[in-house]
């Protein structure tokens, strides 16, 4: 009778090489229930589990040669080889907005045109994008793509050797590693849009190289570095106006010995606190002094020369969520050597409730931003100001969440405008 069931295990096991590893695995409880009733001795257990994990493998071994991909869901579709050589994964975005009284992005509503207008509302799909990213040969080579539909435009295109973290070195177009409101993706944001501060002082996105790094990690002297050099006319423009390029430098300090990524809102309520200071600098010789942007018709090649900076600070704990930039920026026409300078500055908290008051859901989040900018410091009357307060949703973290948002924004000049935008971001 013990031989008759013993047959029966191994007949399981080798169903298991022909129908899957569900079959070998009926091989392995079938073994246990038998043990554990009698039928079989030890040594026929340690047997039959063997033989059955040999079958495993064996079909395991089948399956890769046959379809050597694999293919899984993991924020996003992940398309990975067995050998782990090559990985592809593909995210899609969407995100819907209404706003009242007008879009009002970035600057926007310091429109001449626009500012007192009170009659127009819009609603649209903001951003429609694909995303693909991963590694190829080996998993410290790495590669990004993104491409917004609406726009027809190819965002970023970037490779990656990392194989050493304290030296990354990156070339293709990407938003460069400038300022944190701006390399924060606008899906992980804590308001529907960037601040006013966005648009007269981002880099935005270069064709460039850049090398970068994490120094002294899990020590409070936690460095990240990046210094780069790009064309400087902005995206995909590969062409530089003259022989001067755009140089970048950034330094950040994680002064609490653990990183801080490129993300609003402390979704995942972290149970220690996290943090940073930075600085970047950035010198160009450009036909535009605003990104993205395109050259005005009477500009000739390298007739301004810019020269940049800017302060930040981030803070994350328990579901509250700090951040602040300071902007500073001198402009000069070489045709006339008229000069500029130019100020801006943001500073925005935001905090889940739930982390101290349990009953309210920990879904929720409600924020504060102020931002200004002075475009022209040798003008007292131009100064632009945003108060925006917002409350978010969280669905899935950023992946799916619901944001509304109010602002009062000021311009001298006209009559203060007041905004209001729904969105909902969605990521699959």
């Amino acid at each position: 009778m013990r031989r008759l069931w013993l047959a029966m295990v191994m007949g399981v096991i080798g169903l298991g090489l022909v129908l899957g590893a569900s079959s070998a695995q009926a091989a392995h409880d079938l073994a246990d229930i038998l043990y554990e009733k009698g039928q079989i001795t030890k040594e026929e257990w340690l047997r039959a589990k063997a033989d059955a994990e040999k079958a495993e493998e064996e079909q395991r071994k089948a399956r890769d040669a046959e379809f050597p991909i694999s293919v899984r869901y993991k924020n996003g579709f992940d398309i990975q080889t067995r050998d782990g050589k090559f990985e592809m994964l593909i995210q899609n975005r969407l995100q819907f907005r209404f706003s009242y009284p007008q879009e009002g992005d970035s600057l926007a509503p310091a429109n001449a045109a626009a500012a007192d207008d009170k009659d127009h509302s819009s609603f649209r799909v903001r951003r429609a994008r694909i995303k693909i990213g991963g590694h190829g040969f080996v998993p410290w080579l790495k590669y990004y793509v993104e491409y917004d539909w609406l726009s027809n435009t190819m965002l970023d295109y970037r490779l990656d050797i990392a194989k050493f973290k304290w030296a990354t070195l990156r070339v293709g177009q990407w938003k460069i590693d400038y300022n944190r409101e701006r390399v924060d993706s606008s899906g992980t944001q804590t308001f529907v849009e960037r601040s006013i501060v966005n648009a007269p002082f981002t880099l935005d996105r270069q064709i460039g190289v850049r090398l970068g790094g994490h120094l002294f990690e899990k020590t409070h002297a936690y460095l990240v570095y990046n210094i780069g050099v790009f064309t400087g006319t902005g995206i995909n423009n590969a062409r530089n106006d003259d022989k001067k390029m755009l140089w970048m430098g950034r330094i950040q300090w994680n002064f609490l010995g653990r990183d801080v990524p490129f993300s609003q809102s402390d979704v995942e309520y972290s149970p220690l606190p996290i943090g940073s200071i930075a600085f970047a600098g950035a010198h160009n010789r450009t036909d535009r002094i605003v990104f993205p942007g395109s050259r005005n018709n009477t500009v000739v090649d390298g007739q301004f020369e810019v020269d940049q900076g800017v302060q930040e600070f981030a803070f994350k704990w328990n579901g509250l969520s700090i951040q602040e930039e300071f902007h500073v920026k001198h402009v000069t026409n070489e045709t006339n050597q008229q000069k500029t300078t130019s100020y801006g500055a943001y500073a925005q908290v935001g905090y889940f409730p739930h982390a101290l008051i349990d009953m309210i859901p920990k879904e929720l989040e409600i924020a504060y931003r102020y931002a200004f900018v002075d475009p022209n410091e040798a003008l007292r009357s131009d100064v632009l100001r945003e108060h925006t307060v917002a409350a978010n949703w969280f669905f899935a973290m950023h992946r799916n969440k619901l944001t509304l948002d109010y602002s009062h924004l000021t311009q001298p000049g006209f009559t203060p405008e007041d905004r209001v935008r729904l969105q909902w971001d969605v990521s699959f």
